[in-house]
């Protein structure tokens, strides 16, 4: 098995481990890491590790997975770029804006293989939050927008890719404003 395939197994037993569901639709949690997954390895600078990477990007932040099993399981390039993904704030460093600064800042200092995979993390979860959560969608891609421009090393067609998406919801967000207050 190779390491995407192990990163895959790992992944979707951790977060099934944790009882772990997509906040709007209630499906499987794995099915956000398998698209993040599926975004990178169709990149042609992807490498396996950070297919294996984006697999695993959120298994530290939300199931009992820590760093140091990640870094037996699958090596310190995987274990690193896990590192970079996973948000350093806490609900203890004050508010959302605040924390949002912190993981910018955090996300903005990584390496452009993890700046890729976040910028795939983004494309994923903007596209649920636009389309199941209107009222707080617009907020939610200004936050990502931020994230976004922070990013410059990341892949530079998917950054356009995701750019092009925040537009088109902030566009439709706005058009959605305009018809309820008519």
């Amino acid at each position: 098995m190779n390491i995407t395939q192990r990163a895959q197994m790992y992944a979707t037993g951790a977060h099934a481990g944790a009882g772990q569901k997509r906040k709007y639709t209630g499906a499987d949690y794995i099915v956000h890491p398998a698209r993040v997954a599926a975004t990178v390895a169709a990149l042609e600078d992807s490498t396996p590790e950070m297919v294996a990477a984006a697999w695993l990007h959120d298994v530290v932040e939300d199931t009992k997975v820590t760093f140091d099993q990640i870094l037996l399981e699958f090596g310190s390039e995987v274990c690193e770029l896990v590192k970079w993904l996973t948000n350093v704030s806490t609900l203890e460093d004050g508010t959302r804006a605040t924390r949002k600064a912190l993981d910018v800042t955090h996300s903005s200092m990584a390496p452009a293989e993890a700046q890729t995979i976040k910028l795939s993390d983004i494309l994923d979860n903007t596209r649920d939050i636009a389309e199941y959560d209107p009222s707080f969608a617009l907020q939610y891609v200004k936050e990502k927008r931020a994230h976004a421009e922070a990013l410059v090393y990341g892949n530079a067609a998917l950054r356009e890719r995701v750019f092009a998406q925040l537009d088109a919801f902030e566009a439709a967000i706005g058009n959605t404003k305009q018809k309820t207050r008519t």
